[in-house]
């Protein structure tokens, strides 16, 4: 499975792709950093951002892209421009026909380091370990990006099994209840016909 990892930003935003391979075995394949200037207008911006996307959802290919949920963050600005990136890049995959999955930023730290409350730079130690790489990758944008394609690699699948079991279990839940309604409309019908 070939999974593009964003980490959404409107300064900079990291786009990785890794492959999976047996068990837990991921091999990075690109990394890049998108970056803007603060002073460029918000559209021009977010039209770089998706051209940029674009441009790798048509080299790479991806079976998934997997974005960085946007949650709470001190400034609102950050966190509208976080969301709007991840946005963009959503419509690029969907446009395509690409799944988009969301990953909270402490379901990726857990699922790399262990622990949901890790640092930076211990996301990035364990990023360069997984993926053996020589050096670590910088700016730390890159190494998101490339730890969210990671959770994704790891944690996507059973998410994926878990939903679809849970779709299955409602739809089976739904057409019980129309059967128990169906049977009790036949039984009314029959007490009313034998009066």
């Amino acid at each position: 499975m070939r999974v593009m990892g964003v980490d959404p930003g409107l300064t900079r935003c990291g786009i990785a792709l890794v492959e999976s391979g047996s068990g837990r075995a991921v091999t990075a394949l690109d990394v890049d950093v998108v970056r803007t200037p603060a002073d460029m207008p918000l559209e021009k911006r977010l039209l770089a951002i998706h051209l940029a996307a674009e441009h790798w959802l048509d080299i790479h290919e991806p079976d998934v892209v997997a974005i960085e949920r946007v949650f709470a963050q001190q400034q609102v600005s950050t966190a509208m421009g976080t969301a709007q990136a991840g946005g963009v890049i959503a419509l690029a995959a969907a446009k395509r026909g690409v799944p988009v999955r969301f990953h909270t930023p402490s379901e990726v730290k857990a699922a790399v380091t262990g622990s949901g409350r890790a640092d930076k730079a211990q996301v990035t130690a364990m990023v360069t370990r997984i993926l053996g790489m020589q050096q670590a990758p910088k700016p730390a944008d890159a190494a998101d990006a490339l730890a969210l394609a990671i959770c994704h690699c790891w944690r996507g699948p059973i998410a994926d099994r878990m939903e679809a079991a849970q779709a299955q279990a409602l739809a089976q839940q739904k057409a019980y209840r129309e059967r128990v309604a169906q049977a009790k409309k036949v039984a009314v019908a029959k007490k009313a016909a034998a009066r």
